[in-house]
């Protein structure tokens, strides 16, 4: 078998495991944060995928003989405050969403900084090195409609919070976030498509694969 081809079904293969696995978070996440009554299992289907990642994060940092112990410490503190947990889950739901949104906003706006990069145009020096004048321009435009899709994310994720029944909130929080993301992908795709020519854009493959290389390549706001 090709080389090229047995790697792109590797790659192709683990998303459709990190898309299969994030849907299926998705799925019971919703159905925990709708829950009529508050319960220990709602909350950790909150709490434990960042507990996770806190500790994943605190084991490959060098500080990690500080942060290890400071991770445990919140661990403890959080099972001390367990009772008020259980009772208001519903908050954690909200923080988990609102905060992932306003993180990745910030990822792309500290990028729009003066003399900073924007992610998108990171993104693209990736596939085309040196990138034209009107590619700069249109991936700082990108850069911007991004940060923008997750700032109105996070907004009417907490509108809904507050206006609408918390089962509706929970259906736009975690059914409909992912797919509105994929669908803000490839309305950003159609438009490169429109507005540049062939020599400073690149297929969908091709960018969904800088997207996920930029987490290791690229880091925001670099020069």
């Amino acid at each position: 078998m090709n080389p090229e081809v047995a790697a792109r079904g590797r790659q192709i293969g683990k998303g459709a495991l990190a898309v299969a696995v994030l849907a299926g978070y998705a799925l019971l996440s919703h159905f925990a944060a709708a829950a009529p009554e508050p319960a220990v299992f709602n909350a950790c289907v909150a709490l434990v995928p960042g507990l996770l990642l806190a500790l994943l994060l605190a084991w490959r940092s060098p500080w990690r003989r500080l942060l290890l112990p400071a991770w445990l410490a919140g661990c403890l503190a959080l099972y001390a405050g367990s009772g008020w947990l259980v009772r208001h889950d519903h908050w954690i739901f909200l923080l988990q969403d609102v905060g992932l949104q306003v993180l990745l906003g910030l990822a792309f706006a500290r990028t729009l900084r003066p003399r900073g990069t924007p992610l998108v145009s990171q993104f693209a020096a990736l596939l085309h090195g040196p990138l034209s004048p009107a590619a700069v321009r249109y991936t700082r435009r990108a850069t911007w409609a991004w940060t923008l899709f997750f700032a109105g994310m996070a907004t009417l994720s907490l509108l809904l919070f507050w206006l609408a029944p918390i089962a509706i909130w929970s259906v736009f929080a975690y059914l409909l976030g992912i797919p509105l993301v994929v669908l803000m992908f490839l309305a950003e795709y159609a438009v490169r498509r429109c507005v540049l020519p062939p020599a400073d854009r690149a297929g969908l493959w091709e960018s969904f694969a800088a997207y996920r290389r930029s987490s290791s390549t690229v880091r925001p706001g670099a020069h």
